[in-house]
């Protein structure tokens, strides 16, 4: 089993993701129980864990 690197708690190493669940539940939830800004707030929290991977991608690539 791997250790945690020096000074990372969990609460740093999932501050991240849970984050982003967060904000995709809000999301989800704006969406289906409305239309207007809500659909737009849909938008922008559904695409932040697609932007997420990409950048993730992106980094690990360079």
């Amino acid at each position: 089993m791997r250790q945690l690197p020096a000074g990372r708690s969990l609460g740093a190493i999932f501050a991240v993701p849970l984050a982003i669940t967060a904000l995709s539940a809000v999301a989800l939830v704006a969406a289906l129980t409305g239309d207007g800004w809500r659909d737009a707030l849909a938008w922008v929290g559904l695409a932040a864990p697609v932007a997420a991977v990409a950048w993730a991608m992106a980094v690990r690539r360079s």
